[in-house]
């Protein structure tokens, strides 16, 4: 492997992880507090299951983003870089919505956003790489879980 693609592999993969650190930071707070507190689906997982899987999507996204970045196409690829940018935002936002403003209504039409925006991404990324699109559907399968369970929890809660 070129030390460029190493360069663009890494950094990829540590744009992605940080977005998910950072998101953590509202999620940390409120996952033995609050969210212990509110009532949750039969269906909802145990805490322990959303860093692990979070972790491993975070990597598949960032291992799309390289393989976007290096591979050579006659098409642009800012649109999928824009959805892929947008994506992420809502991701990180949706941390602050639900856990930091404790606000389940508010994260589930995020999360919607979140949906459509992955949805596009993979779209857009199909264009320029296949296995690129095809490393996004397990986060666009988890977010569409997330989104049943998000929306749940608002109803069993208002």
């Amino acid at each position: 492997m070129k030390k460029s693609h190493i360069i663009k592999l890494v950094s990829s993969l540590l744009l992605v992880l940080l977005v998910g650190f950072l998101g953590s930071f509202f999620t940390s707070s409120s996952v033995n507090g609050w969210y212990q507190t509110i009532n949750k689906p039969s269906f909802n997982p145990p805490s322990w299951i959303f860093g692990p899987v979070w972790t491993i999507l975070y990597i598949m996204i960032g291992i799309s983003l390289y393989l976007v970045w290096t591979k050579p196409s006659k098409k642009s690829k800012k649109p999928a870089y824009i959805a892929f940018a947008i994506q992420l935002g809502l991701n990180f936002l949706w941390s602050i919505l639900f856990f930091g403003n404790q606000n389940p209504a508010g994260a589930f039409i995020d999360i919607i956003l979140l949906w459509l925006a992955i949805l596009a991404n993979i779209i857009l990324v199909y264009k320029i790489s296949k296995p690129a699109a095809y490393l996004l559907v397990p986060y666009w399968l988890w977010v569409s879980f997330a989104s049943i369970l998000n929306f749940t929890i608002w109803i069993l809660n208002n």
